[in-house]
């Protein structure tokens, strides 16, 4: 039993358009820890420049998602392109981890001292 292949319209839409959506998804939780909490263990500019560099990876991912849908489907987005997107979505999972860390420290900390 052969399965027909799916076309290429398809195949983007079944797999592109939803990792279009979580990049999106990502970079929009990402800017909301970055932007309303003092991440201790970053200094000043590189907060500034993860959140200067997310908001411009997130621009990137909106134009991909524009040009995907205004071609319906027909048009992708390279690896090249696509590996800065996923290599910047694990530093900021690294940074969002380690600043959930030390702030559950500090709450148990002080939860403790309350004794």
């Amino acid at each position: 039993m052969n399965q027909p292949q799916p076309s290429t319209p398809e195949l983007l839409k079944t797999i592109l358009e939803p990792l279009l959506v979580d990049f999106d998804y990502w970079f929009e939780r990402s800017l909301s820890l970055l932007e309303t909490e003092d991440i201790t263990f970053l200094t000043k500019e590189e907060q500034s420049d993860l959140v200067k560099r997310v908001k411009e990876a997130q621009q990137e991912v909106n134009t991909a998602k524009m040009l995907f849908n205004a071609t319906d489907g027909q048009v992708g987005v390279e690896l090249s392109t696509m590996m800065p997107w996923h290599q910047l979505v694990r530093e900021c999972w690294g940074v969002a981890i380690r600043w959930r860390s030390l702030a559950s420290g500090a709450s148990e900390s002080a939860a403790s001292g309350n004794d």
